[in-house]
């Protein structure tokens, strides 16, 4: 046999990239990716697998399932998880530094003065940051669909899923929605398992996913024994972020109940405060666990400001980094087995369903309220899908459109 018939095809995205492209990549997206977590995953997709090409839809797929799978803000781990594959470590800090750094400066500047921003929350310009939402979710369905659910048995687990999750419309039926398309994978799907592995190139070893897993859990609880005996309010407030960001399965709209139970019951902020930042988490870019830094910033007791920002926003994050650090090093030779890669065709069939309701709720039915919406947003996806306008440029003329149809209308 010759050579050139041994040799198997480069994996799509190996190629190692530099912390400054990972980090500028990532920038890109933090300061105009609108439209929460399930939005995120578009934009990533359109960036990540079709403009760049640093992986391809089966392992995006994949690695968007495992997040699903663990606790914390999906989209900043699925861009963890990229950073780390294309930059080590290193790119795994700046991906994350660049897509969350816009979001909560913003909002720790919106701590510094609400009463001057609560006003225009409603302006006609974020509304059309919603619209584009849509478009960009369903522009992630429509490339995702055409190449995980090419027949009708995947098209129709995708369907399944989708009723699933707009059945139970919580992390606990995301959650069932996969495990239902990893079992009809298993029994059904194998014939149509694609045996070519396309490796992540995760270049962390075991042993440090192992260590970052042990310390994920002994700080899950051991910092609520540590609060419980040394009276530091820094200490408590890094335990309550903390265990939120380790609890929550959804992203960042399931956390915001939960940190307003953490923070407006026990006195550190009012309960005004908080839906004055709950309102403008919803206008700006990034992941809304960066509410965080706003919640840090203007608490009462110390540490508050800048400080407290920071501190809130570490300490809902760690979570994060600790477990797609923990598992990432040992997802590729999971998916190296036959049978996970069976069940991953059917998993992969159930994210594009979980896609497709959200795109219905909330997408939808936040953003389309007329039928100027409508054809905004129809706009937007013919500019993303057919005239392969950038996302960035596309979120723009959302926004100036729908502040002029706010101004005319």
């Amino acid at each position: 046999m010759q050579q050139s018939e041994m040799a198997s095809p480069p994996a799509i995205g190996a190629k190692r990239e530099s912390v400054f492209s990972v980090f500028w990549a990532f920038l890109k997206l933090g300061l105009t990716s609108f439209g929460g977590p399930i939005a995120h995953l578009g934009y990533f997709r359109e960036e990540f697998v079709e403009r760049r090409k640093w992986m391809d839809d089966r392992v995006y797929a994949d690695l968007v399932a495992l997040c699903q799978f663990t606790p914390g803000p999906a989209s900043s781990k699925v861009g963890i998880g990229i950073g780390l594959a294309k930059a080590g470590l290193p790119g795994a800090l700046a991906a994350w530094t660049a897509f969350t750094a816009p979001s909560a400066i913003a909002l720790l500047l919106f701590a510094f003065g609400v009463d001057a921003f609560a006003e225009n929350l409603d302006a006609g310009w974020l509304h059309g940051l919603k619209v584009v939402a849509v478009a960009v979710v369903a522009q992630a369905v429509w490339g995702m669909a055409k190449n995980l659910c090419p027949d009708a048995q995947r098209f129709s687990l995708a369907v399944v899923a989708s009723i699933i999750a707009m059945i139970w419309p919580t992390s606990l039926g995301q959650v069932a929605a996969i495990g239902v398309g990893a079992a009809v994978g298993c029994v059904f799907l194998g014939a149509k398992r694609d045996d070519t592995h396309v490796d992540m190139k995760i270049s962390l070893g075991k042993t440090a996913g192992a260590m970052s897993l042990i310390l994920f859990f002994a700080l899950l609880f051991g910092l609520p024994a540590a609060s419980a005996i040394y009276q530091s309010h820094s200490l408590a407030l890094f335990d309550s972020f903390y265990r939120s960001g380790s609890l929550v399965f959804g992203g960042g709209h399931v956390v915001l109940p939960l940190l307003q139970s953490e923070v407006v019951p026990s006195g550190w902020v009012s309960n005004d405060a908080f839906l004055a930042g709950y309102g403008a988490a919803q206008a700006v870019p990034g992941p809304l666990f960066t509410f965080a830094a706003y919640l840090g910033a203007i608490m009462g007791p110390e540490p508050s400001g800048w400080q407290g920002a920071l501190l809130c926003i570490a300490a809902i994050f760690l979570p994060a980094f600790l477990l797609t650090i923990g598992v990432l090093p040992f997802w590729d030779d999971l998916r190296r087995f036959k049978t996970v890669r069976s069940a991953l065709v059917g998993v992969n069939a159930a994210v594009v369903g979980l896609l497709l309701a959200a795109l219905y709720h909330p997408v939808w039915t936040s953003a389309i309220k007329a039928p100027t919406d409508f054809g905004l947003g129809l706009a937007a996806f013919a500019l993303l899908v057919f005239w392969k306008t950038p996302a960035w440029l596309v979120v723009i003329l959302s926004a100036i459109v729908g502040w002029g149809l706010e101004s005319l209308l």
